[in-house]
């Protein structure tokens, strides 16, 4: 049960907890589709990112829409998937150098700010949904909450 009611504004639940404040889910919402679309990353590794940090995010809604799934990873997938995984481990985004130098072999400049831009907003949909106590039996979307 989640720790507010839901509003009537929103397609989903995660919506719905954001509907209570229509600009701010508007205005979420819109993010979120830009960063899961392809753009320069291809949403297929976003997910699998995505997928990464539901793990330790404590997002029971996020997490039941599964774990990586490493047979579909590429080289460029597979780095993404690392770097999410040592952002997590590292307090406030304190990433060691060595991490954006491996990014930097695999991915241009552009590509490295939408990946960052992504993790990071990715990571506070799942803190919203771990913080509104948002459970995975109340609605499994086929596509992200936002």
């Amino acid at each position: 049960m989640t720790r507010i009611s839901k509003s009537k504004f929103g397609k989903t639940s995660f919506q719905k907890l954001l509907g209570h404040n229509l600009s701010i889910m508007t205005a979420w919402s819109e993010l979120s589709d830009i960063l899961e679309k392809n753009v320069r990353l291809s949403a297929s590794l976003k997910e699998q990112v995505r997928r990464t940090l539901a793990q330790s995010n404590e997002c029971a809604y996020c997490k039941a829409k599964g774990k990586p799934d490493e047979a579909i990873f590429d080289e460029k997938t597979s780095v993404a998937v690392g770097f999410a995984t040592v952002f997590q481990h590292h307090a406030k985004g304190n990433l060691p150098d060595s991490a954006f130098d491996i990014l930097e072999e695999y991915f241009s400049e552009a590509e490295i700010s939408e990946l960052c831009a992504f993790i990071c907003f990715t990571t506070a949909q799942q803190y919203f949904g771990a913080m509104m106590k948002l459970e995975a039996d109340e609605e499994i979307d086929a596509e992200s909450h936002a």
